[in-house]
């Protein structure tokens, strides 16, 4: 146990289907074959990637990639110098994990097989996910140092760190690595480290009021180290945070937070923490700090920049400032004063964060405003120093000193708030959480005994809560008691309100809207739908485009270059002067060669930072995912969001994502003499076995033929129970068999019964005859499909299934191709069928007769010619095809296998949305493309105005401290430049087909 401090409280180790459609099909073959999107890559192929330490140059990269390349059986190596990882596609028969990691030590580095991503499943066992905030970072090279840094620790397996969020994800073992070992070395290399929260549930933060003294202190030691289970605990008693670390199999967060105010007899009140709020407060007390340090920084500098010009031109205070205290005159004694507190107090971050990188062994912009300023401060002061020993008074140059600083603080501040604007996305996810919930209190025979309230965040699977009138839902879970209407427009987008009764599914986050509602709690914590959409915008706005490999290569070596160049840039003058290349006409007054050509060197050292270069692309993307989700598109990241500016080909899956995935039975008829009520029985109870959308659709005609064709079944003409219209109406069924891409069969009073296509009837040798041929042709024709029914080896009669085409369809068809995209359809269905809903909604190409494990196929034949292709789809069979497109993009109302393997997930179920995630793409791209523009032609014509390439010609020359100016402005306009995608406007239909609305 730690001692008791005034701060710190903290005790460790405590002892204590049967149809013709396909599109459904071979769902548990696909489950049982597919890997996943990273994992298998073509026909037999795997991707891992390969950690790669020792690189330094493009040269370097290019060797690990020749090695692996010569490895046989790998079919692809691409290696990210700055990531310090290569990805390698391999043939697994043919080459190991382990040849891998050997070619590349083979070659000179070191290499270390590396974890599956946070998004992509679950994580190798006996390894957490931990998030941390990271302060201090400036620039890419922070970036990498601090990425560098954390992969170099043992038991990381992976760490992702990104500037515009100043948030770092590491993946860690617990049994190697502690969490705060892990922030203890980001601290140790000079930057502020804070953890968040991590994937184990073995955490919570609460805010503890009532603690008003070291005595309660102690009270609530005590109350803490009584409970079984509870391992180690921090009380901040200045901000009230208590941190538990717990074991969740002894003790749960719910029985922690009741324990402690019931044993305290109500004196600690508890409330439970979020982790992203208190993420949030952070953001803004970082932005505070840095406008305090910007406004002390002007108050100081403006009296500087006065003395310097304005007050030469008034007569009074320049005489005041003429007149000498001692050795120096009073100008110089306040200049002096003003500055070194701008220098050495408000500047110290400067200086601080230069140190933390040179330790490092990198460079970045806190290294050239701290070479700038320090140039001109202590130039400045030996300026003084040797006037009064020789009695030459040179010009100072404090004001550039000042100033530079000012700007730089400036350009901070406006980055730091345009990172909190960004992050806007996440911030209304988390509002859209409720704060409480009503706990409904059961005895062991289930009747209510209490009601009380609790905190949303101590919710646990398997609770019944109550839901009032106008209220959110606190959880995800199934509606037990009550009918209402529930508002999930803030998660779905559609603003029609959805009935809720019994066994209905809820989201937590939607609104309640008319009656009371009882629901169980089945997702809670991480699992909760909001909580995965605020994980998906989290990981999209740290992950890296790969455009932005550039601009982080650039940034990494252009410290040198820059330094290289001013020091270049100062011999010129100087030995230019010395040899009399210029007149002495165009020295400062009492000015030297050496004064003249160091002012030259400080202006390029100063006007060349590349932070500009380094927030074009991340600040973008974060804006883009936060502006993707309030329109309902949740992007997974930077790479996807390239990939689908080039799109060229959109491949829409048929049943679900072209149609509404409701299926209905539009006819029956009967070929023999069987009763239609008798052969609507017989081919209901053969579906009811099966999983399949439309054999379900089947069992509901038929129920509802059933109950309306007996009336003496239903008397008073009410709707059913479940016990009502169970199985009690179906035949009894024996040695039911589902056949893939064919249909079912199963036996009936002894009888064989096949309900399928063509092909299962042709198999079992029964003669479909030509009268019954016409019409399965004509109602293939309509764009339904016809379902065959065999009974006792004899053809009986053919049911006629349609699957209404979404009323969006047709208009997002015609808007893509007015985009430039090409929209194609894939379908197991008969290619009649397809043909006629192709035509209905304007597809020209149509992809028929496809099985599930065919769509990737059909995927990869449009990208032969090195087209982008997208895949839109919702079920399992989508999953392969979804993986191997450029583009996967998932209806939101689709199976969670299809939603993992997307990279886009459009939560709205709204064809639409595929044309919004393009437009938004492509806007996104042109605003990154922009600020490059405005970043690289900056220092294309800034650094020669600098180094006073000009000034021979045209006179132009740039102080230090304008150049410190037009440095900060450079940053603040890309800043702005992509802080305007937030007044994106999704595209409106009619605009895009040129449609005049009277």
């Amino acid at each position: 146990m730690m001692a008791l401090s005034n701060r710190d409280l903290q005790l460790t180790e405590l002892n204590g289907g049967g149809s013709s459609d396909g599109d459904d099909r071979e769902d548990e073959w696909l489950l049982n074959n597919y890997d996943g999107k990273k994992e298998r890559i073509g026909d037999g192929m795997r991707r891992i990637q390969v950690g790669v330490t020792g690189m330094t140059c493009a040269a370097c990269s290019n060797s690990v990639e020749g090695a692996l390349m010569g490895l046989k059986g790998v079919a692809k190596a691409s290696v990210a110098l700055l990531q310090n990882k290569a990805d390698v596609v391999f043939d697994p028969d043919l080459v190991k994990d382990e040849d891998i990691k050997n070619a590349i030590e083979d070659a000179g580095f070191e290499a270390e097989i590396l974890a599956e991503s946070s998004t992509s499943g679950p994580k190798p066992q006996g390894t957490i996910v931990g998030q941390y905030t990271i302060g201090g970072m400036t620039c890419a090279a922070c970036v990498n140092s601090v990425e560098g840094i954390l992969r170099g620790l043992p038991g990381v397996k992976r760490a992702v760190v990104a500037l515009a969020t100043s948030l770092g994800e590491v993946e860690y073992d617990p049994t190697v690595i502690s969490k705060d070992d892990i922030a203890n070395a980001i601290e140790d290399a000079g930057f502020e480290a804070s953890f968040v929260q991590s994937s184990g549930q073995d955490k919570i933060l609460l805010q503890v009021t009532g603690v008003l003294c070291e005595l309660d202190a102690h009270f609530l030691e005590g109350i803490l180290s009584n409970f079984k289970g509870v391992r180690q605990f921090r009380f901040d008693k200045i901000s009230g945070e208590l941190e538990v670390l717990f074991d969740p199999e002894a003790l749960s967060s719910r029985s922690l937070v009741d324990g402690i105010a019931g044993r305290s007899n109500g004196k600690f009140q508890i409330r439970v923490m979020n982790p992203f709020a208190r993420m949030t407060s952070r953001d803004s007390e970082e932005t505070s700090n840095m406008f305090r340090l910007f406004i002390s920084s002007l108050f100081l500098s403006i009296p500087v920049f006065f003395i310097r010009v304005i007050c030469p031109h008034i007569p009074l205070v320049y005489a005041l400032l003429l007149w000498r205290c001692g050795p120096f005159l009073m100008g110089d004694w306040l200049n002096w004063a003003l500055v070194s507190v701008v220098q050495f107090v408000i500047g110290k971050r400067f200086y601080t964060a230069a140190g933390r990188a040179l330790r490092n062994g990198s460079t970045n912009m806190d290294v050239l405003v701290a070479l700038g300023t320090s140039a001109a401060y202590f130039y400045s002061v030996g300026a003084l120093l040797y006037g009064v020993v020789t009695g030459f008074w040179s010009p100072t140059y404090f004001e550039t000193s000042a100033m530079l600083i000012t700007f730089v603080l400036f350009g901070k501040y406006l980055e730091i708030l345009a990172k909190g604007k960004t992050s806007d996305a996440i911030k209304k996810l988390v509002e859209l959480a409720p704060a409480t919930a009503l706990l409904v209190v059961k005895d062991k025979v289930g009747k209510c005994i209490e009601e009380r309230e609790i905190d949303a965040l101590l919710i646990q699977s398997g609770d019944t809560l109550k839901v009032l009138p106008g209220t959110k839902l606190p959880a995800d879970g199934i509606v037990v008691w009550g009918t209402s209407y529930v508002n999930e427009s803030m998660v779905t987008g559609e603003a029609v309100p959805v009935l809720k009764e019994i066994n209905s599914p809820v989201i937590g986050g939607t609104i309640n809207l008319h009656g009371v509602l009882h629901i169980q709690a089945t997702k809670v914590g991480s699992d909760a739908v909001l909580s995965q959409i605020i994980s998906l915008v989290e990981t999209a706005q740290m992950s890296k485009a790969p455009i932005q490999k550039f601009a982080d290569f650039v940034a990494s070596i252009f410290v040198p270059i820059v330094v290289t160049l001013a020091l270049f840039t100062w011999l010129c003058w100087y030995v230019a002067g010395v040899l009399g290349a210029y007149p002495e006409q165009w020295l400062p007054e009492n000015g030297t060669h050496f004064v003249f050509a160091l002012m030259f060197s400080i202006s390029v050292v100063v006007i060349a930072c590349p932070c500009a270069l380094g927030l074009a692309t991340p600040t973008a993307v974060m804006v883009a995912t936060g502006v993707g989700a309030n329109n309902g598109v949740l992007i997974k990241g930077g790479d996807a969001l390239e990939r689908a500016q080039k799109i060229k080909y959109v491949i829409f899956d048929k049943t679900g994502t072209l149609t509404q995935g409701r299926a209905t039975v539009t006819t029956a008829k009967v070929f023999t003499k069987m009763d239609r009520g008798e052969f609507l029985t017989l081919v209901a109870s053969a579906e009811a076995s099966s999983e399949h959308p439309l054999a379900k659709a089947v069992v509901e005609y038929a129920r509802h033929f059933h109950f309306f064709d007996d009336p003496s079944l239903n008397p008073d003409g009410q709707s059913h129970s479940k016990e009502s219209t169970g199985s009690g109406w179906l035949l009894d069924v024996s040695d039911f068999s589902a056949l893939p891409g064919r249909g079912i069969q199963c036996f009936i009073s002894g009888k064989q019964v096949l309900v399928g296509n063509r092909k299962l009837l042709n198999e079992s040798g029964i003669t479909i005859p030509d009268h019954v041929e016409s019409f399965v042709v004509e109602l293939e024709e309509s764009a339904r499909t016809g379902i065959l029914v065999a009974y006792d080896d004899n053809l009986i009669g053919v049911m006629g299934i349609a699957d209404p085409v979404k009323r969006e369809a047709a208009v997002v068809v015609e808007g893509l191709l007015k985009m430039g995209v090409r929209p194609v359809m894939v379908t197991g269905d008969n290619w009649r069928t397809a043909h006629a809903v192709a035509r209905e909604i304007g597809i020209q190409d149509v992809m028929a007769d496809v099985m599930p494990a065919g769509k990737a196929d059909a995927v990869r034949s449009f990208q032969k010619d090195g087209s982008i292709v997208a895949m839109v789809g919702d079920g399992i069979n989508d999953s392969p095809a979804l993986a191997a497109a450029d583009v996967g993009m998932a209806i939101g109302a689709g199976t969670d296998i299809a939603i993992e393997a997307a990279d886009y997930v459009l939560m709205r179920n709204s064809l639409e949305d595929v044309i919004i995630a393009i437009d938004l793409s492509r806007k996104t791209f042109a605003r990154i493309r922009l600020n490059y523009i405005f970043a690289m032609a900056y220092n294309v014509i800034a650094i020669p105005i600098a180094a006073g390439v000009f000034f021979p010609s045209l006179g132009i020359k740039l102080p230090p401290w304008a150049a410190g100016a037009c440095m900060a402005l450079s940053s603040v306009s890309v800043v702005c430049s992509s802080l305007l995608l937030r007044r994106y406007k999704k595209p409106r239909l009619t605009t895009i087909l040129e449609i005049t609305v009277e």
